[in-house]
């Protein structure tokens, strides 16, 4: 299948003149006219390239790359800035915004053609990996169909830890890590009996321990993902407790990562008011009533603090209303 390539200008006779070199070499073209037009053109069609003029009508290039990089549907498709002779300018913001690489105007055949391949092969290893890593979260959600009682709860994890590390003033990078770290905590489960998993009374030292072994093996299962370096020391730590009595290496107060130390926290909060196995769900307020009991000796006392405050204040929101933001904020961008 021919790579498709989204050629956005609005100089009708080079989007003309790269059309008719494009598919001379055998590549599907879509065009784009405009900004807006460029945004609602990748979103229906995910191509695997674009180029994008930097000086564009409604919407310029640089604010249309800043949105497809900010998008995680989109953030992988490499994107070529087309810019004007000498403008270093126009380089320096474009590798502000993400831009994968640049091309000057007047554009010479050759080395767009080089440059082409070129973004091309490392989209093709890209989309290998993303492959990889639909897997590895396939397997995390087998995890959690393996106990009823748990429907939901990777999802919410997921939005709790991330709503918590932005409001406890992590970086937009740090709160995506926790968010998939909510997803891919307990992936190592994969590992573990069902039985055990699934028994609704104590469990024995020899079962405990090898449910201890859980944070390692999704450590390992998790290595191959880009983002494996962010991600692997919240799977490793979220059992590990503020006064050092937790799992797997006993780790104390800020040697635990933070987004560990936000999943911890998450993971309590979403146990302690769903049913389980082995006991019913408590209350929201018997919940953070707990919650400030364990702070400063189970977790993170000012992260706590934090935590309690978005629900106080209700700015705690469900997956489903995250969502729903999400999408209001992406057609905010398109219209």
């Amino acid at each position: 299948m021919s790579a498709k390539i989204l050629i956005v200008d609005d100089d009708p006779l080079i989007l003309d003149v790269l059309v008719r070199l494009l598919k001379r070499e055998g590549y599907e073209t879509i065009t784009a006219r405009d900004g807006l037009e460029a945004l609602q053109t990748v979103a229906n069609t995910l191509p695997d390239l674009i180029l994008l003029d930097v000086q564009l009508p409604k919407l310029d290039g640089f604010s249309v790359c800043q949105c497809l990089k900010n998008d995680e549907r989109t953030a992988l498709i490499p994107i070529t800035m087309l810019t004007g002779l000498e403008e270093r300018e126009h380089r320096r913001r474009g590798m502000e915004v993400g831009a994968d690489d640049f091309l000057t105007k007047p554009l010479e055949h050759s080395l767009l053609q080089a440059r082409i391949r070129s973004q091309l092969r490392l989209k093709r290893l890209t989309d290998q990996l993303e492959r990889t890593e639909s897997v590895i979260f396939m397997l995390a959600l087998t995890v959690e169909t393996k106990d009823a009682y748990t429907e939901g709860h990777l999802w919410r994890l997921a939005s709790y830890g991330e709503q918590l590390a932005i409001a406890a003033g992590l970086s937009l990078e740090q709160s995506r890590a926790v968010r998939y770290g909510g997803i891919l905590h307990d992936i190592g489960k994969i590992g573990v009996d069902d039985a055990i998993l699934r028994k609704p009374g104590s469990l024995t030292p020899e079962e405990y321990a090898q449910i201890k072994q859980h944070p390692e093996f999704g450590a390992r299962i998790v290595a191959p993902m880009r983002f494996a370096r962010e991600v692997q020391p919240i799977i490793l730590a979220h059992h590990e407790q503020w006064n050092g009595r937790g799992y797997p290496y006993g780790l104390r107060g800020e040697e635990i990562p933070v987004g560990a130390r936000i999943i911890a926290i998450v993971d309590a909060y979403d146990a302690m008011t769903t049913d389980r196995p082995y006991r019913q769900a408590v209350s929201k307020a018997e919940a953070l009533q707990r919650l400030c009991q364990g702070a400063g000796k189970q977790w993170d006392s000012e992260l706590i603090a934090v935590f309690l405050d978005l629900i106080e204040q209700d700015l705690l929101r469900s997956p489903s209303k995250v969502l729903e933001h999400n999408l209001e904020q992406y057609m905010h961008v398109l219209f």
